[in-house]
């Protein structure tokens, strides 16, 4: 019985050795900037409330030479929208930016576009509200020396039944740099 103890000791000990190591390359984290936008359904006329609010939380972080940036949308969207939720808009996406600050335009190192946002959007919460929340993919950019990044994004939406296409964007606040 002793021996066993000693044996699982051992690994044990190693499986620490193991983690202590792993904790200092996995030390970068994300600095993030959290910001609201509320919204109005243009297509709906009904008698309940057809608001949208957004809170996009837009993150980066500088590791092992490279820039990755990502955003998570979290809403709480009108009971309509889950009655209706396949109809409230023809296109959704979310723009994430991987920007270098600069004096005046910060310039656009790397973007994508999220889809995926719409089909998020119109499947939320069963549960009798429009609740939900979408996570985009990671950025990954080469850093460029010294220089400092930061993560930018918006949402653009596009109506079912206001016949206009992508709205204007909503904008949310950038994350800091590093």
């Amino acid at each position: 019985m002793r021996k066993l103890k000693r044996s699982t000791s051992t690994a044990a000990l190693a499986g620490t050795a193991a983690l202590a190591t792993a904790t200092p390359a996995s030390a970068a984290s994300y600095h993030c900037t959290t910001s609201s936008y509320t919204v109005d359904d243009p297509s709906y006329t009904g008698p309940d409330s057809d608001n949208w609010d957004f809170d996009v939380r837009l993150c980066a972080k500088r590791s092992g030479g490279y820039i990755y940036t990502t955003a998570t949308v979290n809403w709480d969207g009108p009971y309509a929208a889950n009655q209706h939720s396949s109809l409230t808009f023809n296109k959704a996406r979310f723009h994430l930016q991987t920007k270098k600050p600069t004096a005046g335009t910060d310039p656009v190192v790397k973007y994508a576009n999220y889809t995926g946002l719409e089909h998020a959007l119109e499947h939320s919460s069963g549960n009798g509200n429009g609740n939900g929340s979408y996570k985009t993919g990671t950025l990954k950019t080469k850093a460029s020396g010294r220089y400092q990044y930061l993560a930018d994004g918006y949402i653009e939406l596009d109506w079912s039944g206001d016949g206009t296409g992508y709205r204007k964007p909503l904008l949310f606040s950038a994350s800091p740099r590093v």
